[in-house]
């Protein structure tokens, strides 16, 4: 017998720990022709057009979205070497350790939602993705408060990593300012995979856009034109990113979504120990 995906409070606690062997959700895009026999070459070039082509409708503006975040930490790595080398130090340890590490829990912990919305979605339970989205926002906020401290301390764990007491100290102060960021992190995360869970993948691939755009201006006019130094890029990296956390929720408040998103619930505090379980084990 097929085993049932995760779709109620009531089945929650008792399957959480099969995921990895439940069957794959199907998307909008689902396969027509799966059973289309392949009998020479002509068959296999177009099945394999068909399929290019569905691959990248999806691929294609994830992979832009990908590339438009990360040049958001580029830019301003490129603007704070031209402050001068601690500067550009201060932005790279700061964007690849604290950062970095706290991004890396958050993403993996994140990661839950990719089977169980994936479940849910498939299913027809899409209901149930809001509810998920909502107890991953509690989960991953509650994971950033604790993340906080690796800022906090910031100089102490530099130093205690070998890093040179002058960059440490930029670095350490530079990460106080970019706790803003942490938590937007916390909150766009599970939004990505709520929308990739119902193939909404253009949106966020305009959103980052015009946040990347806007951030080359502003980069440059907080932290060359008006001389603000690290204090403007860190004020420039957290607007863009809560940028993109704020037209994320805005795209799923205002009811794109359909059913998806039905309204915040009391429902995401309950078995919040399995999804914290869950959201461990991918982390």
């Amino acid at each position: 017998q097929q085993q049932q995906p995760l779709l109620s409070d009531d089945t929650y606690q008792n399957n959480y720990t099969n995921i990895k062997q439940l069957p794959l959700a199907p998307s909008s895009l689902t396969l027509l022709h799966d059973d289309v026999e392949i009998k020479g070459v002509r068959d296999f070039c177009r099945e394999f057009y068909v399929e290019f082509k569905r691959l990248w409708y999806l691929a294609g503006p994830a992979i832009f979205t990908s590339l438009c975040q990360y040049t958001i930490g580029a830019t301003t790595q490129l603007f704070a070497g031209q402050l001068g080398t601690i500067h550009l130090a201060a932005t790279s340890v700061e964007n690849t350790i604290i950062a970095g590490f706290s991004y890396s829990i958050l993403h993996g912990m994140g990661s839950a939602l990719e089977t169980l919305c994936g479940q849910a979605y498939g299913a027809g339970k899409k209901e149930m993705l809001g509810i998920y989205l909502q107890r991953a926002w509690i989960v991953l906020n509650t994971a950033a408060v604790v993340l906080t401290f690796t800022y906090i301390f910031g100089v102490s764990i530099l130093r205690l990593l070998g890093q040179t007491a002058i960059i440490a100290t930029a670095a350490g102060s530079f990460a106080i300012l970019m706790i803003p960021q942490l938590f937007a992190y916390a909150t766009v995360i599970p939004i990505t995979k709520f929308l990739q869970a119902q193939c909404s993948i253009l949106p966020m691939a305009l959103i980052a856009f015009v946040a990347s755009v806007s951030h080359v201006v502003l980069s440059w006019l907080f932290m060359m034109k008006l001389g603000w130094g690290l204090t403007g890029a860190a004020m420039v990296l957290d607007c863009s990113w809560w940028f993109i956390t704020l037209a994320q929720l805005t795209y799923v408040l205002s009811g794109w979504c359909g059913p998806a998103w039905s309204g915040f619930s009391w429902k995401a505090f309950n078995n919040l120990t399995g999804f914290l379980h869950v959201s461990f084990t991918t982390a």
